[in-house]
């Protein structure tokens, strides 16, 4: 899986993550169905983070290591969004936008799926799922009902 630079002309694609060398093995991840976080090992700090970052964004540290998530989490906050004329989330209207708290620490910002309007609510229990997108596909996490 590599990053592929748009032809000249089209359209971007906001939903397409860029991978670079140091988020490959997260998106490798993805692609196989895991999620992936960062674990701080700096000695007394040991937190988990998400959004992969290369250092802990608690303690500075630079003893962070990849780690494989359980794929649980609970809803934290969603907006359902009605309209958004970026390309391609017009044709997904309408979408539950979302953050959750994985069971692991960290809370993520995602998208909810296979789930009512009306069956959403704080503290629902999740369970992440990976929709493929963009040409070459990626697999981006999103949740639904556990």
């Amino acid at each position: 899986m590599s990053a592929t630079p748009r032809p000249s002309g089209a359209t971007p694609r906001f939903d397409v993550p860029e991978i670079d060398d140091f988020t490959r093995p997260y998106w490798e991840a993805a692609a196989e169905g895991r999620l992936l976080i960062r674990r701080c090992r700096t000695v007394g700090c040991a937190r988990p983070h998400h959004y992969p970052r290369e250092f802990c964004p608690y303690c500075w540290g630079e003893d962070v290591e990849w780690e494989e998530a359980s794929g649980r989490a609970t809803l934290y906050t969603w907006s359902v969004v009605h309209r958004n004329d970026l390309p391609p989330f017009g044709e997904r209207l309408p979408y539950v936008a979302a953050v959750v708290d994985l069971a692991e620490g960290p809370r993520m910002m995602t998208e909810v799926v296979d789930c009512p309007e009306a069956g959403l609510g704080i503290g629902m229990r999740l369970r992440v799922r990976f929709r493929a997108c963009g040409d070459p596909a990626v697999s981006v996490p999103v949740f639904g009902p556990y």
